[in-house]
């Protein structure tokens, strides 16, 4: 059984910086992509970040692209959401996902589609005050 625990959510003021990690537990599995999802409420999931794990190549939404990096500690097996000049339109549940069958890596790019990561967190509540 995998797990994902997700960390370092919190209350912040607009204009400041969070960074989530993702530390991944259990036995041993295959890793094609981990992604950051997030969820505000009555909204739908939304994709934040992903990467591709043999390559380290990266995706972003359109609306944290410039501010927001997903990075990685191999041997830590830990993921991580650096979050910079944060918006109340930030405020959601954030979820880290993996994929470890390989749907979120068939097209060139990583997929930012919730149904090709396969073992999801928790998740972690972000607030943002104005």
């Amino acid at each position: 059984q995998v797990q994902l625990v997700e960390s370092g959510g919190g209350l912040v003021q607009a204009g400041g910086s969070l960074r989530l990690s993702c530390a991944a537990s259990g036995r041993t599995f295959s890793r094609y992509a981990m992604g950051w999802f997030r969820q505000a409420p009555g909204k739908e999931r939304e994709f934040v970040a992903a990467m591709r794990w043999s390559s380290g190549s990266t995706r972003y939404g359109d609306s944290v692209k410039g501010r927001f990096t997903i990075s990685r500690d191999n041997a830590k097996a830990t993921v991580y959401l650096q979050m910079n000049s944060l918006k109340p339109e930030d405020t959601a549940v954030y979820y880290c996902a993996g994929d470890s069958v390989g749907r979120a890596v068939l097209g060139g790019t990583v997929s930012a589609g919730t149904g090709n990561y396969n073992f999801w967190g928790q998740g972690t509540q972000v607030t943002v005050s104005s």
